[in-house]
């Protein structure tokens, strides 16, 4: 039972306002890591054998797509678990690093790239120089990690002048975190759109391109056909036009089946300036 200023105490995170877990303490922040440091793997993802990684076609034409010209000699990727996300580029790419918290995923390359596994700080400091990188990706990822806005300050920091951060990332609460929910990790829980573009303009990037997405009536529908939606490159115009359509409809904590009917996700295309 939840008491009445425990309620209005988290009215300011499920309205979106404010993100909850990016303001906790070294030991709230260490706590949850351990929660979910194999949360992903746990889910079900260590089962090399019967993992199949099931966004290469929004990936590509919400991200990859429009990162042709770039420079690719060092390329990051934060909780790419076996890498599976970066087989697009990975035949311009020279060396890749993935930060990864689960020891399930280690290799030492990527389909002939050399790869570099690290695990992540506590802090979400990175061990990285500054400007080292190319390109760095976060698939779902961010929404795992209690201090977003650290994390991709560091993300900027890393990354060289006019190389590319691609991000796809849930914009929705992903239902009442503090209860149990099939399916997801204890913690995850998404970022609110707007919250969201301030701190990417805070970290200095600049948005290339924004795109809503997973639009889950269309996503529940093809999975009953037997599709992965998300490699299939019709479903994903489908589900990039509903979203568009839908997003006016947007709320970030759903409390009636009305409100679930919009976009719950975005994918961003950012640029370091300087």
């Amino acid at each position: 039972m939840i008491i009445p200023s425990e309620t209005n105490y988290m009215d300011k995170y499920f309205s979106g306002e404010k993100l909850y877990g990016d303001d906790f303490d070294l030991d709230e922040i260490k706590k949850w890591f351990d929660d979910e440091k194999e949360g992903y793997a746990d889910l079900g993802a260590k089962e090399k054998k019967s993992y199949k990684y099931s966004y290469h076609a929004l990936n590509a034409i919400c991200g990859f797509d429009f990162i042709n010209e770039c420079s690719l000699n060092n390329v990051l990727g934060l909780g790419s678990a076996y890498g599976e996300e970066l087989k697009p580029i990975l035949n311009r790419a020279k060396h890749v690093t993935i930060v990864e918290p689960s020891e399930s995923f280690v290799s030492k390359e990527l389909f002939g790239v050399p790869c570099n596994y690290i695990p992540p700080n506590i802090t979400g400091d990175m061990p990285f120089k500054d400007n080292q990188f190319d390109l760095i990706t976060s698939f779902g990822v961010l929404h795992h990690i209690p201090n977003v806005s650290h994390v991709v300050t560091e993300m900027a920091r890393c990354l060289s002048p006019g190389g590319r951060i691609l991000i796809r990332e849930p914009i929705t609460s992903m239902g009442d975190w503090r209860n149990k929910r099939y399916g997801l990790t204890k913690h995850e829980r998404g970022v609110s759109d707007n919250l969201f573009d301030k701190l990417i303009r805070r970290a200095g990037l600049e948005i290339d391109r924004k795109s809503y997405c997973m639009f889950p009536p269309l996503s529940v529908f093809i999975k009953k056909v037997g599709v992965l939606p998300y490699n299939s490159k019709i479903v994903v115009y489908m589900d990039l036009l509903l979203s568009r359509l839908l997003c006016f409809n947007y709320k970030y904590h759903a409390k009636n089946n009305i409100d679930k009917i919009r976009p719950t996700s975005v994918f961003y295309v950012l640029r370091k300036i300087n």
